[in-house]
């Protein structure tokens, strides 16, 4: 089980989810602090003001969540989360990554390198703990705001590339429940759209990752739109 799996599991358990922030401003430190401590289920266990000490700090502690700012010094968001959650890492951690900027290059970059989560400072608290959880129960969020339009403008394949092949071909299910997870559709929602339990649902995201090779939904979208399941 990895580091996701372990988090999910004491969450389920009624165990807070520990959490590093890692932000250069202070102020935004301690308002996120302020924020996500005044949650019974959420724990802040530590901080940090570069993105290199956030590295330090989340090898040492192992958090379950860890809350990166894209622009730091030292080390920035992308790096750091690259560095706990990149494809290589063999226990990777769940990172989710906040900024000021809407940039669809900052969002598309903390992706690739294994976030599972990328918000806006302006969110909101509600939309920033729906993000802590959904990390910590192995899931992923945008904000809502950007998730189609980043996937359809940077997941068009380039010249000379060419998609991950599934190791065994999906079946008609799987491609509807790929179909409506791409268009930013909760478990939730998918099971209500397509008339199944959320059981099922959570079976068929499952043997998606497995086939796609894909670490968390947003991969599986990601992948969606690189094969034109969303072209029209």
């Amino acid at each position: 089980m990895d580091g996701s799996g372990r988090a999910a599991a004491r969450w389920r358990c009624g165990v807070s989810i520990r959490v590093l922030i890692a932000d250069d401003q202070d102020l935004v430190r301690t308002g996120l602090r302020m924020i996500l401590d005044a949650q019974p289920t959420i724990e802040v266990v530590a901080e940090a003001a570069d993105g290199r000490a956030a590295v330090e700090l989340a090898r040492q502690h192992r958090p379950d969540v860890c809350l990166f700012d894209i622009r730091m010094p030292e080390l920035d968001g992308i790096e750091a989360t690259r560095l706990l959650a990149g494809i290589d890492v063999a226990d990777p951690l769940a990172v989710v990554v906040i900024t000021t900027f809407d940039l669809d290059e900052y969002v598309h970059g903390a992706l690739k390198a294994g976030a599972r989560g990328f918000l806006l400072k302006d969110a909101g608290p509600d939309l920033l703990v729906q993000a802590i959880q959904a990390a910590a129960n192995g899931d992923a969020l945008i904000a809502p705001s950007i998730t189609a339009r980043l996937l359809e403008a940077f997941s068009q394949p380039q010249p000379g590339d060419t998609p991950v092949q599934p190791i065994e071909a999906l079946t008609e299910r799987e491609e509807e429940v790929l179909v409506t997870v791409a268009r930013g559709r909760t478990n939730a929602e998918v099971a209500d759209e397509l008339h199944i339990s959320l059981s099922t649902v959570k079976t068929h995201l499952a043997s998606l990752m497995n086939k796609l090779g894909a670490r968390n939904r947003v991969e599986i979208a990601m992948w969606a739109y690189e094969t034109g399941r969303l072209a029209s």
